[in-house]
């Protein structure tokens, strides 16, 4: 009987929970061994490497553990990939494609322990097509209801996140107004509208503040209208709910 390799390969979107006693990961690992186990008749046996990637999305190739197992296939140590379901593996019908061809020439195949199915016939890569194609229908839907949130949030002035702009301090998830920073950036805009030059900016802050700032980052600041009191979504300019700092 010949003997088929199975590599057990487990992925969760987020970090969180990755810190228990018992996480996904391993509780995706276990329900694959078991699976493995019960095909022992057929030859199959576990590979005792993990290929484990925690905290990746399943819409790009982009993980370590899934590069490493892919380089294990192409080096012939691998006859079976062993997945909990199939979006553990891949979201993304162009990457399953490229999947595939790396694994149809090096007679490679995979399970999905919970869907019922394998690579291994032709009946199994048309249901996996047809489960891809659902998977990314959702998440194209799921980042389209994300997009609109954010336009819908920013619409209503919210400051949604990030690299909190200079002049100001978050509390609670809103923007307010840091009394130094401010100052800072009112004497920017000032000193703009008198001397008609960054360079000038540049010069007369690092005098007065000691801070050396380069003129593309004035010209950035300048051009924000974030101190305006306003949020911007695109092309479009809202009332944002934070304080403006200059008028």
């Amino acid at each position: 009987m010949k003997e088929v390799r199975c590599a057990i390969y487990t992925r969760k979107s987020t970090e969180e929970g990755l810190d228990k006693e018992f996480n996904t990961l391993e509780a995706q690992r276990e329900a694959g061994e078991n699976y493995v186990l019960s095909q022992k008749h057929q030859g199959w046996k576990i590979i005792p490497e993990h290929y484990d990637d925690g905290g990746f999305s399943g819409g790009n190739m982009n993980r370590p553990a899934l590069e490493c197992l892919l380089e294990d296939i192409n080096a012939g140590k691998v006859d079976m990939i062993v997945v909990y379901k199939i979006d553990r593996l891949t979201r993304s019908l162009t990457d399953f494609s490229k999947m595939i061809e790396i694994l149809e020439k090096n007679n490679c195949s995979f399970v999905s322990v919970t869907q019922n199915f394998n690579t291994a016939d032709s009946m199994g890569r048309l249901m996996l097509n047809i489960l891809l194609s659902f998977a990314q229908f959702e998440r194209e839907v799921s980042g389209k209801r994300i997009r609109d949130k954010v336009a819908a949030s920013k619409k209503k002035g919210m400051w949604m996140g990030g690299a909190v702009p200079t002049g100001y301090i978050a509390i609670n998830k809103k923007l307010k107004i840091k009394p130094e920073e401010g100052e800072m950036i009112r004497f920017m805009f000032e000193s703009y509208l008198k001397h008609k030059s960054i360079t000038a900016v540049c010069k007369l802050v690092k005098d007065k503040y000691g801070i050396e700032y380069r003129r593309e980052m004035i010209k950035r600041l300048l051009k924000n209208p974030v101190y305006l009191g306003k949020v911007k979504h695109k092309n479009e300019l809202y009332d944002g709910q934070h304080p403006a700092i200059i008028d």
